[in-house]
C-alpha cells in the first residue's frame, strides 16, 4: 500500500546497503515517499550513490554534522527545492574509538562532548530546522539502543549518550505536538552494521541477544524499516514521544 504517497522525507545516515537508514529508506520509498538522502563524505559517496539511484532519490547531499554549515545547507536545499518536509530520519552516531573502548569514567571530556553532539544534539538541530518546513505536521525519527536504559557490556559512553537522545525525543514531542509534529526513537536490538562494529566483542552481544529474545531472533534492517514507515504515516498520527522496540522482545528480559 502506498501509505506515504505524496510525502517527502529526509534520510540522514546511509553508509551502505546494511545500514538501518537504508532499510528505512527502502520502506519509505516502497510506500510511495519521495526522498532526500545524505552522504558523509566523498569516500562514502561511492557506496551511497548507487543506493540513491535505486531509490530514485530526488536529492543527494553531503552532510557531516561536525562540519560547520553542512547540515544547514541540506535544509536550505530542501526548502529551496521542495518548500516542505513531511518526515526525517536521523540515523547517525559517533564516538572516538579510544573513548568508546574505555570505561565511562575514563572517557575524555572532548570525546564525550563529541559523541553527544553527533549522536544527540544533531537530532535537536535537525528538528529545529525541520520545524518551519513541516507546515502540515510531520514526524521526526531517530535511532537508539537498549544500552540507554540498562548497562550493556562494552557499550560504555554511548549508553548515557543514547539516554540523552531518548529524553530529547520526549521533550521535543511535548514541544512540537501542538504543530502536529510527532517524535519517536526506533530501538532495534543489536544489528550487524558498520557503526556497531566499533563496539567491543559485538559478536558476543549478538549471540546473547538472540538467545535471550523471546522470539529467538534478531531484527533486520527491513524490520526496522517497516516500523519506521508506519510511524511516519497518517495511520500513526496519535503516536508520539515513544521508544519503539523492534527487538523480538529482547528488552523485556532481565
Amino acid at each position: 500500500m502506498k501509505t506515504l504517497e505524496g510525502k517527502r522525507g529526509l534520510v540522514v545516515g546511509i553508509a551502505n546497503d546494511q545500514s538501518i537508514a537504508y532499510g528505512c529508506a527502502k520502506a519509505f520509498r516502497d510506500a510511495g515517499a519521495e526522498l532526500a538522502l545524505t552522504y558523509l563524505n566523498e569516500k562514502a559517496l561511492r557506496y551511497v550513490q548507487p543506493l540513491a539511484d535505486q531509490l530514485k532519490s530526488a536529492l543527494l547531499l553531503p552532510c557531516d554534522v561536525r562540519e560547520p554549515g553542512q547540515l544547514e545547507a541540506v535544509f536550505e536545499r530542501i526548502a529551496s527545492d521542495w518548500g516542505q518536509l513531511d518526515f526525517l530520519l536521523h540515523s547517525i552516531a559517533y564516538a572516538p574509538t579510544e573513548d568508546l573502548h574505555r570505561r565511562l569514567v575514563e572517557s575524555s571530556q572532548e570525546g564525550f562532548a563529541l559523541a553527544m553532539d553527533v549522536s544527540c544534539h544533531s537530532f535537536i538541530r535537525m528538528a529545529r530546522m525541520a520545524e518551519p518546513l513541516m507546515k502540515n505536521g510531520g514526524c521526526l525519527l531517530t535511532v537508539t539502543f537498549y544500552g540507554s536504559e540498562k548497562v550493556v557490556e562494552n557499550y560504555n559512553l554511548m549508553g548515557p549518550v543514547k539516554a540523552a537522545l531518548e529524553s530529547s525525543v520526549r521533550y521535543m514531542a511535548a514541544e512540537l505536538g501542538n504543530q502536529g509534529i510527532r517524535v519517536h526513537a526506533l530501538s532495534p536490538g543489536p544489528l550487524k552494521t558498520r557503526a556497531a562494529s566499533g563496539i567491543g566483542r559485538f559478536d558476543e552481544l549478538l549471540d546473547n541477544a538472540r538467545t535471550r529474545a523471546p522470539e529467538r531472533m534478531l531484527a533486520g534492517i527491513d524490520d526496522v524499516g517497516n516500523v519506521a514507515a508506519f510511524l511516519v504515516s497518517d495511520g500513526a498520527r496519535l503516536l508520539t514521544g515513544n521508544v519503539e522496540y523492534i527487538d523480538g522482545g529482547y528488552h523485556i528480559m532481565g
